[in-house]
């Protein structure tokens, strides 16, 4: 698929810009093994970077004009000034998360360029495996090459492009996605500590797949409730006087059990308890305790779909199906920010086609379509890539 992704973002910059681009880079999406809303609660995620990336062609230009392409809708084009505030582009919104790696990088007083750039990609959009990260995250890293901004590290990389979702689009993600994007690990997921953001990676045992079913049922985190949630969150902390819901304990959450709304009371008992499960799977992951793991999984999606309520009910069905399929090695569980999208299962090399039958046979979403199936192998992260395919 990268190769494939170059070529077309090669072809579509020749073909706007009747030109070749300086540099080619890219950055994957993402999928999380576990530890769901649990990011900007200052907690711990459990993700790996997947084989589906954002390419982003760029060539720099002799004005403040940033003109960009976008091979994946008709090479739409879009346009702005460096040299002036940065507006919205209603009518685009795909253009705004360009437009606003860019607004904060210039609100950083980094030094910009003016540029072209084109992108292609085949993150599936709407499925919870980041399509917005990786293209944040790989603008960022272009606008980082041709600007000459070789002192910006990776975790800065990554903080600009939350900001840019967090400020200019008006998603509030946490760090994780942008963060696994940016430093992702070949053949490990990575136990992140959102607080600090310290990265340990954790080896995916040999003979040990990583699925991923997209239940072809969309979602939008901006206009789902994944605003609604973090707010609830933060009524949940302050009314336990922390500052953030790591902060919190099991004991002073069942204190709070008849003083503090009962909704709130839930989402907070679902993020103590999955940041409790997100380190415990860490650790069978690298011990290579498939079965510990799967029943980590199930207790996540389980705690999604009663305290959190974002699971739907074709999710509930694919995860049934697939736990049913994987049995006790392994497990099965929702992924990403909810109300649709895709489902992971962490199995035996050898369950996958068994796996892969029993989501043929069993699943089709409400319209009637089956999972979209894909394998996955732990990657790396963002990088430059040769112009050539």
């Amino acid at each position: 698929m990268t190769a494939t992704n170059r070529s077309r973002a090669l072809a579509s910059f020749v073909g706007a810009f009747d030109a070749t681009p300086d540099i080619l880079v890219q950055a994957p999406g993402r999928v999380n093994l576990i530890g769901e809303h649990t990011d900007y609660n200052d907690g711990f995620v459990l993700p790996c970077a997947i084989d589906f990336q954002t390419v982003v062609a760029a060539r720099v230009r002799d004005d403040a004009v940033v003109r960009v392409v976008a091979a994946d809708f008709n090479q739409a084009l879009d346009e702005f000034r460096l040299d002036a505030p940065i507006p919205h582009k209603a009518k685009q919104p795909w253009a705004n998360y360009v437009r606003g790696v860019f607004a904060v990088m210039a609100a950083r007083g980094l030094p910009l360029r003016g540029m072209n750039l084109s992108i292609a990609g085949d993150v599936p959009r709407g499925a919870g495996l980041s399509s917005s990260a990786s293209l944040e995250v790989a603008v960022g890293l272009g606008i980082q090459h041709t600007s000459g901004l070789d002192a910006l590290s990776r975790t800065e990389l990554a903080r600009i492009a939350q900001q840019a979702e967090n400020d200019f689009v008006g998603c509030q993600c946490g760090i994780m996605d942008q963060l696994i994007s940016a430093q992702g690990s070949a053949g490990h997921a990575l136990l992140i500590d959102c607080r600090d953001l310290s990265t340990t990676p954790v080896p995916v045992p040999e003979g040990t797949a990583i699925l991923i079913v997209h239940s072809n049922v969309r979602r939008g985190l901006v206009d789902s409730a994944y605003n609604e949630r973090r707010a609830q969150c933060r009524e949940a902390a302050a009314h336990l006087g922390v500052a953030s819901l790591r902060d919190a304990t099991r004991d002073a959450l069942e204190a709070a059990r008849d003083t503090l709304d009962d909704v709130c009371w839930r989402r907070a008992r679902h993020v103590l308890t999955e940041n409790e499960r997100t380190v415990a799977a860490a650790q069978a992951l690298r011990d290579g305790d498939l079965v510990t793991l799967g029943r980590l999984m199930a207790h996540s999606h389980r705690s999604m779909r009663q305290d959190f309520e974002i699971t739907v009910p074709a999710i509930d069905r694919l995860v049934d199906i697939l736990q049913q399929a994987i049995g006790p090695q392994g497990g099965a569980r929702m992924t990403g920010g909810g109300f649709g999208g895709c489902v992971v299962a962490v199995l035996p090399e050898t369950a996958v086609p068994q796996a892969v039958a029993a989501v043929q046979a069993q699943y089709r979403s409400p319209d009637g379509q089956p999972g979209t199936v894909h394998v996955t192998t732990p990657v790396d992260g963002a990088q430059r890539v040769p112009r050539t395919v």
